[in-house]
């Protein structure tokens, strides 16, 4: 995970650095253990609870899991927001490794639901494994989907559902990106974690 990704607004920063260490210890981990497996060191995630450095959006994904709670929570958000309707007007947009994204359901659920907007050329050499499985509608743009060895390639109207042990990767197709809307379970086990990595070979925003 590269220094130079960008986390949730500045804003956000102040809550979600004591949250990372309050969840940490509620789930009975040391920093070494919970950097290990999130696949950070042990300073990474102790510049993330102190602040020093902004989470990106997999980061927190992966936090999420390994603590056996959500990404909304991490945020600082709590079960009074559990709204059944989520206006458009109230989706606030957040980036995060250089996608921007919409919360599209309310938090503390059992899925996590959102908007997401995928520019071209980012994270498409982040290879993600974890428990659970996704499922994805493409809104607009071209979408290069990689399940295991195999490339997809999905329009505006494709969608996709998969079991995310199958190491995935997205990358947006065009110059002009592409819009998803995105859906995954977020496993209650602090067991539960995300496998975050660069793959070998291409540049980002490329699929062999």
């Amino acid at each position: 995970m590269s220094s130079s990704e960008t986390g949730p607004a500045e804003g956000t920063v102040a809550a979600v650095a004591p949250q990372l260490r309050e969840l940490r210890r509620r789930a009975a981990l040391t920093l070494e253990t919970a950097a290990r497996a999130a696949g950070l060191s042990p300073a990474h995630l102790s510049r993330l609870e102190t602040g020093q450095r902004q989470p990106s959006l997999p980061m927190l994904l992966s936090l999420a899991r390994i603590y056996g709670t959500t990404v909304a929570e991490l945020l600082g958000e709590t079960a009074a927001d559990r709204d059944a309707v989520v206006r458009v007007a109230d989706m606030e947009p957040t980036s995060a490794g250089g996608w921007t994204y919409y919360r599209a359901g309310a938090p503390g659920r059992g899925m996590h639901a959102l908007r997401v907007q995928v520019p071209y050329g980012s994270q498409g050499d982040v290879v993600r494994v974890h428990p659970g499985e996704e499922w994805l509608h493409v809104l607009r743009g071209r979408l290069r989907l990689r399940l295991g060895d195999t490339e997809h390639r999905l329009t505006a109207g494709d969608g996709a559902h998969f079991d995310s042990m199958t190491p995935h990767r997205i990358a947006a197709q065009d110059p002009d990106g592409v819009e998803l809307l995105f859906v995954h379970t977020l496993l209650q086990s602090p067991a539960a974690a995300l496998c975050l990595g660069p793959a070998a070979g291409p540049n980002p925003g490329e699929m062999p």
